[in-house]
């Protein structure tokens, strides 16, 4: 009953953030890349509904003007990929992340993409959004990827996240990355505003969480490897939810560290999940700490089963189904966990009535 009235709660202040946000009004025209790499593939078999228009609201600092390109500095960058398999929540993410904020002409979207082109289907679900898509190659990584305990945690995609500085036009100075399996309930300026100080990136770290299971004894047993954490405090930190100073990135090269540990790791066997241990590796106890409420994380369950999990405690500004299960998998499957409502708001899934 305890944990009913808890949930109950949360779901009527979500419910009111929903209710007072700018969700009224409408964007300026996208723009959109068409890379080689996507022209001619077959569409997708998938539909969305459009959603309803967004405008800035009067206290926004300016409205960006409708040929806004994407070195404006008035900009707040987000990542996010666009796989196939993961679509619908990063549909339901960009409409969350919409909703919530208050300025959201001043919001660009770079979509990373490697198997259809999907620029249709954005345009036609989000008319006015300001985005473009970038072409990740898979062959960049294939080499570099092991097998994981999750098999979807060894798409290339995942690893996408570790060639933003690449990716991304030099003038886009800074970007937030976010996972396919999350919402935003809060205004994603926020979030862009943290400071990282001399920092590259910036996480919710969980100083709590047994640090030593994300590698193996034969890691922690070999003092050379091992003293990769030498002089640092190191941290687990979820890479679903990041602030990346692309700047210093670029400047340090952290792209050509990642995959360094990427080819001990194809070697040596040092951790079993997918592209999180190597980016402990370079930057954990190098991490300019984010408040927890910016990723309210493991939703999903664990890797294997993906129970149904509750709440952290404290204040919600993100939810993030980590973990094997998916919200839209199991609504549709009429078997969701308590916490799914929160998400199906959100979903554009399927025709218009």
């Amino acid at each position: 009953m305890l944990w009913l009235m808890r949930f109950s709660g949360f779901f009527s202040a979500a419910m009111l953030v929903i209710l007072l946000s700018p969700s009224l009004q409408s964007f300026h025209p996208a723009e959109a890349i068409r890379s080689s790499h996507l022209d001619g593939l077959q569409r997708l078999p998938l539909s969305f509904r459009r959603a309803a228009p967004f405008r800035n609201a009067d206290k926004c600092a300016s409205n960006p003007p409708d040929n806004t390109t994407v070195c404006d500095p008035s900009l707040v960058h987000v990542a996010i990929t666009l796989d196939v398999e993961y679509l619908r929540g990063s549909i339901a993410a960009v409409h969350s992340i919409l909703q919530h904020s208050q300025c959201p002409q001043n919001v660009f979207f770079h979509f990373l993409v490697s198997q259809t082109n999907l620029q249709s289907l954005v345009k036609s679900t989000f008319p006015q959004l300001n985005f473009k898509l970038y072409y990740f190659d898979p062959e960049i990584v294939r080499n570099l990827i092991s097998t994981s305990v999750r098999q979807a945690l060894e798409q290339p995609l995942n690893y996408a996240r570790n060639y933003l500085a690449d990716l991304l036009e030099p003038c886009v100075e800074r970007v937030i990355y976010l996972d396919s399996d999350l919402i935003v309930v809060d205004d994603i300026a926020k979030l862009w505003s943290t400071s990282l100080g001399s920092r590259t990136i910036g996480a919710p770290e969980y100083c709590h969480a047994n640090f030593t299971k994300y590698f193996t004894l034969g890691f922690w047993s070999d003092k050379l490897l091992a003293g990769a954490f030498a002089g640092r405090r190191p941290c687990y930190f979820n890479t679903g939810v990041m602030v990346i100073d692309l700047v210093r990135w670029r400047k340090y090269g952290y792209s050509k560290r990642i995959e360094r540990w990427m080819e001990i790791q194809k070697s040596d066997r040092i951790y079993e999940l997918g592209s999180l241990p190597p980016f402990l590796l370079v930057f954990a106890g190098h991490v300019a700490p984010i408040e927890h409420r910016w990723n309210q994380h493991g939703l999903g369950g664990d890797n294997v089963k993906g129970s149904c999990r509750d709440l952290h405690a404290g204040p919600v500004s993100l939810l993030h189904w980590s973990g094997s299960g998916k919200p839209w998998l199991r609504l549709d499957s009429k078997r969701p966990c308590p916490l799914d409502a929160l998400w199906a708001p959100y979903d554009l899934y399927g025709h218009a009535l």
